[in-house]
């Protein structure tokens, strides 16, 4: 199995940054605006992309201001079963975003596309708690 990794350090406090990764208002501006959001351990969140499909992620652990942890239940099929992780860890007014996407079945084209795009999500989540 291999992993997308990215370390992305953010200027604003953890929970700005929490509050984006499990708001609809959060995960709107930063990833699609086509969603249904509920931040709670067991919801089922929905993410439409246009693709013809809907993702699901469910919501497997939410640590307060530290950790987001999602499974995804329905999506493209590579990334069914997989499991995206976001760790904050905050220093001197800098946030640091640890995210990783891991439990790939194998390295393909469609891995190096979402890595490339996992990156753009993290630019866009920076802009947006930065307020920019």
């Amino acid at each position: 199995m291999t992993s997308i990794e990215h370390l992305n350090p953010i200027k604003a406090p953890k929970e700005i940054v929490y509050q984006a990764l499990i708001s609809q208002e959060g995960l709107g501006k930063v990833w699609t605006p086509k969603l249904s959001v509920r931040p709670e351990v067991g919801a089922i969140n929905e993410f439409d992309f246009d693709e013809g499909y809907i993702t699901k992620m469910k919501v497997l652990e939410l640590s307060e201001n530290e950790r987001v942890l999602w499974e995804c239940v329905d999506s493209d099929e590579e990334w069914i079963g997989t499991k995206i992780s976001f760790e904050l860890i905050e220093k001197d007014g800098i946030t640091d975003v640890v995210l990783k996407h891991y439990d790939w079945r194998e390295l393909t084209d469609f891995y190096r596309f979402c890595n490339y795009h996992w990156a753009m999500f993290l630019k866009r989540l920076k802009d947006y708690c930065e307020g920019k």
